[in-house]
């Protein structure tokens, strides 16, 4: 096997590998299904810790997620696919952020590797064991690496930052709601 074939074997390795997790994890708030709680389930838990509404929270994250991995597993539309995971993964980091970096603690460990690979086979591309590779690249060119990334970093700023700032909002009785306080319900 040649040092060209193992990194396309890798690749597809780490696309089905991250890929698949992340399916699987935006599966658990899209359908219930793995022991998630679906859409309901997760849009309140989503209104619990600032993402408002809950609903169209749970519903972006799980598309962001089912979808992402979907595709990087395929390895089609690669930049795309890998932003919009990423996306989902950053917005999943701030919520964990908190509780330090290692997941035994509830931390952003999780979060953080799948939202990096996702970037990385964004900006690597998937190589030549792929759909994007098979249909010519048509859903992946090098503008579209920077255009992808740039847009949803916007986009999770915005919607990171508006969580951010409900929580250092009052509520109606006067207090601030912190993160520990939204996980201990």
């Amino acid at each position: 096997m040649t040092a060209f074939n193992r990194h396309d074997v890798g690749l597809l390795l780490l696309r089905l590998g991250a890929g698949g997790v992340l399916m699987a994890h935006g599966a658990q708030k899209l359908f219930g299904w793995f022991g998630g709680h679906g859409i309901e389930g997760t849009g309140q838990f989503m209104e619990s810790i600032g993402y408002k509404p809950g609903k169209a929270s749970a519903t972006a994250s799980g598309l962001a997620e089912t979808g992402g991995g979907a595709l990087l597993a395929l390895g089609l539309a690669t930049p795309a696919a890998g932003a919009a995971a990423a996306g989902g993964m950053a917005g999943a980091a701030a919520v964990h952020a908190p509780n330090g970096f290692f997941n035994q603690e509830g931390g952003y460990e999780h979060a953080a590797i799948l939202g990096l690979a996702a970037t990385s086979l964004a900006i690597t591309g998937p190589g030549r064991l792929s759909l994007d590779h098979a249909l010519g690249h048509v859903l992946d060119r090098g503008w579209m690496v920077p255009t992808a990334l740039g847009v949803t970093a916007a986009a999770t700023a915005l919607v990171v930052g508006a969580r951010n700032r409900r929580l250092d909002r009052p509520d109606k009785d006067g207090e601030f709601a912190d993160q520990e306080t939204l996980f201990e319900e």
